[in-house]
């Protein structure tokens, strides 16, 4: 195995890959981190205060989460890559082990993103779509853009993170579900998809009314969950992996209501990619002839890093920039400009050979652009471009060219200082084969951080073979809680039969304002569905934890009280002015396929079970001893 591994490593390794892939997985994954820091923010008191608005144990919360925002921030724009993926590992990790996150508002993708973040760490994540890419152009801004080459990277940095991020997740995925009755009988996809929790806005019962789809589909993904992690290298199947895999989790992204879960699993499809499609993707997107010819002053080293900056952001390759000194004179459309009146701003030509001058000259590049269409509109309006127009006079006029000198010819670009620099790119170059030997090693032991989580609570957990008090069960548990905090390895028994077994009943909350007048909750619904925003983390603490199978009073109290007490501040309800109405729903859950079972789970009636107030900052509940019983 290990010789094994070690060879395919150095195989690898020597392929050289597209950076793009890398670099769109590293925007993505920073666009979802920052989707989610938003969803904190808004549910800040929710999720960490004791009693939400009114017990604030966390008032510094808002505060790092905006600190978390802007390091998210940067990592989407790929500014100081090294800096802010560390800062980004050490934020997940800090807000999931050490908040009310992980205990009672697990969002079912926190350590997915914890082990994708730590992978970041030793991506080259900033070698496409990337500031630092630009800074590395500008420190040496004398070198024409021509001059630097598109990057690539070594292919470990696309299958290692997919192999151990989804395989292993997959595999061990696979193998809970072998204990489950419903994905044994080919009901995996439907179950879930017929809870009202569960579910999305969308009505996908149309698809759940089709017995032998969901049969398809189900046994479809028991297969790929359990072989992706032997085949998906293969030239032949990759693609295979990567149709089925995108169209199970945005199948997850669009009929439930964990969209954070399945935009996590998403985003790791980037690296799926083949090669050759990133190629073909950019001679598709690639501008067939050029829009727009833009002339600038060869030895001004702010025309120069002017030039490297709207050459960076021109993705689509519209606009080319040649040396007013050496090209000029080549175009009969300029012979009309006098030399230095050339390099006093920048000028351009368009397809149509109209000319083009200063803050104009912008306009168009941003026109041509396509992308950035609306702000050469926005520049082009009455007032703003007066504005405009003045503001770059300033500059224009005022700038002193510094001919390029002798420092220019030695300037070196700033240095690489990430840790794929570092090991995939120094150390390995150096001795390829004894790095190959390491880092085989590392990846037996992660292989072995894996088999334990999944041989242990995969297998004999559920064969009821393990006795939590062996010296063996102690030092498992031990393992997975440090492989859990820092690689995000964890059993992935997500909506098994140990979830819905028994799950007959849901609860809902209106509430009666002071004229009696009862009103829904923001919250769920007549159907019983979780609201917008209500979703993901929240979606969890109401559905897996709150209302459960067994409803335990004492848990269902305090998430009543943290509900109430946050949408009732929300809706600017005076709590103790209101009475909150707890309705039960009788729902099923079987292991059996039913014609439309969504339908009537949702149509079920609901009935008043008791009622909570609020008097003076506490909450009161009047409940049945045992709602299980009802």
């Amino acid at each position: 195995m290990y010789k094994l591994i070690s060879a395919k490593v150095l195989e690898l390794h020597s392929k050289q890959a597209p950076a793009t892939g890398i670099g769109l997985f590293r925007l993505l994954y920073g666009l979802v981190t920052l989707q989610e820091i938003i969803f904190l923010l808004y549910f800040n008191h929710l999720i960490f205060d004791p009693i939400p608005y009114i017990d604030v144990e966390f008032p510094m919360i808002p505060f790092f989460l905006c600190l978390w925002g802007i390091i998210a921030a940067f990592l989407t724009a790929g500014y100081r890559y090294r800096f802010t993926t560390s800062c980004n590992y050490i934020f997940w990790i800090i807000f999931v082990n050490f908040t009310p996150m992980q205990r009672d508002f697990d969002g079912g993708f926190d350590l997915f993103m914890i082990g994708a973040g730590f992978f970041l760490l030793f991506m080259p994540g900033d070698k496409a779509f990337s500031i630092d890419t630009l800074l590395r152009k500008l420190s040496t801004p004398f070198i024409h853009y021509d001059s630097y080459r598109k990057p690539t990277v070594s292919s470990l940095a696309y299958t290692l993170p997919v192999a151990i991020c989804l395989g292993f997740l997959y595999f061990d995925s696979s193998i809970h579900k072998m204990f489950a009755e419903h994905w044994r009988n080919g009901l995996g996809t439907w179950l879930p998809a017929t809870q009202p929790y569960y579910v999305s806005a969308i009505d996908m019962s149309y698809l759940l009314n089709n017995k032998l789809l969901q049969n398809i589909l189900s046994y479809t993904i028991l297969i790929f969950q359990f072989t992706f992690i032997f085949f998906f290298t293969q030239r032949r199947l990759r693609v295979v992996y990567l149709l089925i895999g995108l169209g199970l989790h945005l199948g997850i992204t669009l009929s439930f209501n964990i969209y954070p879960f399945g935009l996590g699993m998403l985003i790791f499809y980037t690296l799926l990619i083949p090669f050759k499609w990133w190629r073909w993707i950019s001679r598709l997107i690639t501008a067939k002839q050029v829009s727009l010819t833009v002339f600038y002053d060869q030895l001004c080293p702010l025309c120069n890093r002017t030039v490297l900056i709207l050459n960076h952001f021109d993705i689509f390759n519209c606009i080319a920039f040649k040396s007013a000194q050496e090209h000029a004179a080549l175009y009969p459309a300029l012979a009309t400009i006098n030399n230095e009146t050339l390099l006093t701003d920048l000028y351009a030509l368009d397809s149509t050979q109209r000319i083009y001058s200063g803050v104009d000259t912008y306009i168009q590049i941003f026109k041509k652009m396509r992308y950035l269409f609306p702000i050469g509109i926005i520049l082009s309006l009455p007032g703003i471009y007066q504005l405009t127009l003045n503001k770059y006079r300033i500059i224009a006029d005022n700038r002193m060219r510094m001919p390029c000198t002798s420092d220019c010819l030695i300037s070196k670009a700033l240095p690489d200082t990430t840790l794929y620099h570092h090991f995939f790119e120094s150390v390995a170059a150096q001795k390829p084969r004894a790095f190959s030997r390491k880092l085989a090693k590392i990846l037996l032991a992660l292989l072995v951080l894996q088999l334990n989580s999944s041989v242990h609570y995969g297998i004999i957990y559920r064969l009821n073979a393990d006795n939590p008090q062996s010296i063996i069960s102690q030092a498992s548990n031990a393992t997975l809680m440090i492989s859990q905090t820092f690689l995000g390895i964890t059993p992935h028994a997500l909506y098994l039969h140990d979830h819905f077994t028994g799950y007959e009943h849901i609860l809902a909350i209106t509430y009666n304002d002071q004229n009696g007048n009862e009103h829904d909750l923001p919250f769920v619904n007549e159907q019983g569905r979780l609201l917008a925003p209500n979703w993901g983390r929240v979606h969890s603490m109401w559905a897996n934890i709150a209302v459960t199978p067994n409803i335990e009073n004492q848990r269902l109290h305090k998430f009543i009280m943290k509900v109430t007490a946050f949408w009732g501040q929300k809706i600017g309800l005076n709590l103790d002015n209101a009475v909150f109405n707890i309705k039960l729903k009788k729902i099923s859950a079987p292991s059996y396929w039913v014609h439309d079972q969504l339908h009537k789970n949702f149509t079920s009636p609901w009935i008043t079970i008791g009622t909570a107030k609020w008097s003076d900052k506490q909450i009161s509940f009047d409940l049945p001893d045992n709602i299980n019983e009802l």
